[in-house]
C-alpha cells in the first residue's frame, strides 16, 4: 500500500474542502468504472473501523443486498470514542452515543443488528493481530464464498488502514472475497492518482431509492454531522455530499 497516503491526508485536513466533486464526476464520465455485479454475492460481512464507515462507504450496497434477501452482517471494530483530550466520562458518553447511532443507521438500511467489537478507536494499529483473529472467525461463520467489505488499506486514516490490513489477512485465511472501500481517499486523492489501485476499481450500481436510504442512514449520525457542545461538526457537510455524489466504489 502507498506509504504516503497518511501524509497526504494529514496535509489536507477536513478544514480543507478536498478534491471537488466535479473533478471526480468528469473523470468517471471520461473513463467509466466497470460495475460490480451484486447478483453474485452469496453473503456480505461489512467491516467498519468506526460507526459511520459502513454507511458512508457501502450503505447503498448494504441496503440493496438486504432487499434481495442476501444476508448482511455489519461488524464495527471500535465505538469511535471522543475528541482527543476528553475526560473518561465524556469518552464513555461518546461511545454510547455512537453505538446507538450505529444501530439506528443499520436499521435504516434494513440490515440486522450490528456486531460491535469494542476495540479502542485511534489505537487500532496496535490491535491488528487480535482483529485479524476475530474477523477470521466471523468470516468462517459467514460461509463459503462470502464477500467482505472493509476500508481500503491505503485510505489515509491509520484506523482504516489497520482494519483493512486485518480484513485482508482474514480473507486470505478463509477464502472470502475482499472488497476494499475508500472513504477518505475521495478527500485527498485526485482522479488518475497513481496511489490509487484504479485497475481494481468497480462502481457499485445504486438506484435512487438506495442512495436515499444511504442518506437517511448517514443522517442518524448526528454526533458526527451536527455541532456539539459549541464545537464545529466532526464531519463537515461536504463530506457526505461528496460521498453521495461520487457514489460507491470498491477495489477487488
Amino acid at each position: 500500500m502507498p506509504a504516503g497516503s497518511r501524509a497526504r491526508f494529514a496535509a489536507k485536513p477536513l478544514t480543507h474542502s478536498g478534491t471537488p466533486v466535479p473533478l471526480w464526476l468528469a473523470a468517471f464520465q471520461e473513463a467509466p468504472l466497470p460495475a460490480l455485479d451484486l447478483a453474485g454475492c452469496p453473503g456480505l460481512v461489512v467491516v467498519a473501523a468506526h460507526p459511520d464507515d459502513e454507511t458512508l462507504g457501502v450503505g447503498a450496497m448494504i441496503t440493496q443486498l438486504v432487499a434481495i434477501g442476501v444476508r448482511v452482517q455489519v461488524v464495527c471494530v471500535s465505538d469511535g470514542g471522543a475528541r482527543p483530550g476528553s475526560a473518561a466520562s465524556e469518552r464513555l458518553r461518546a461511545q454510547t452515543i455512537r453505538r446507538f447511532e450505529l444501530r439506528s443507521a443499520t436499521n435504516t438500511l434494513n440490515a440486522p443488528p450490528p456486531l460491535s467489537l469494542g476495540l479502542p478507536g485511534g489505537e487500532l494499529t496496535a490491535h491488528e493481530d487480535r482483529l485479524t483473529g476475530a474477523l477470521t472467525e466471523i468470516l468462517r461463520a459467514a460461509g463459503p464464498g462470502a464477500w467482505c467489505a472493509a476500508p481500503w488499506r491505503g485510505d489515509g486514516h491509520p484506523d482504516h488502514e489497520a482494519v483493512g490490513h486485518a480484513a485482508w489477512a482474514a480473507c486470505a485465511h478463509t477464502g472470502a472475497a475482499l472488497l476494499e472501500y475508500p472513504v477518505w481517499m475521495w478527500h485527498w486523492a485526485v482522479p488518475g492518482d497513481p496511489a490509487v489501485p484504479w485497475e481494481r476499481a468497480h462502481a457499485v450500481p445504486a438506484p435512487a431509492w438506495a442512495v436515499s436510504r444511504k442518506r437517511l442512514a448517514a443522517q442518524r449520525y448526528r454526533s458526527r454531522f451536527e455541532p456539539t457542545g459549541g464545537s464545529a461538526p466532526a464531519l463537515p457537510g461536504f463530506v457526505l455530499a461528496r460521498l453521495l455524489a461520487v457514489g460507491e466504489v470498491v477495489f477487488r
